[in-house]
């Protein structure tokens, strides 16, 4: 679950690994069942900082995850990926 309870510990780990690298980043949340607003919110301030260093965040999702995003039309900001394997391929051509 990426909600408000967990958001702020998620954004500062994943903030930290951008912060150190590598350039691009691959978040599998495939098994997350539930993302609210606030999970949302994290994800995009992370694809932010990521472009900021000049990667990228590729995020793995289910399709309850990717109906969530959907709703607030985030898809393509948030480059979802159906597999990880997709991701990967992805982030090798970057």
């Amino acid at each position: 679950m990426l909600d408000a309870f967990s958001e702020s510990i998620f954004r500062n780990v994943i903030g930290k690994y951008i912060d150190d690298g590598p350039a691009h980043v691959i978040l599998d949340l495939a098994k997350i069942d539930f993302v609210d607003s606030s999970g949302l919110g994290a994800l995009v301030q992370l694809v932010k900082k990521a472009q900021n260093v000049e990667g990228s965040l590729q995020v793995v999702t289910n399709p309850r995850v990717t109906q969530t995003v959907k709703l607030v039309r985030l898809e393509k900001f948030l480059s979802l990926q159906e597999s990880l394997t997709i991701a990967e391929e992805n982030v090798k051509g970057k």
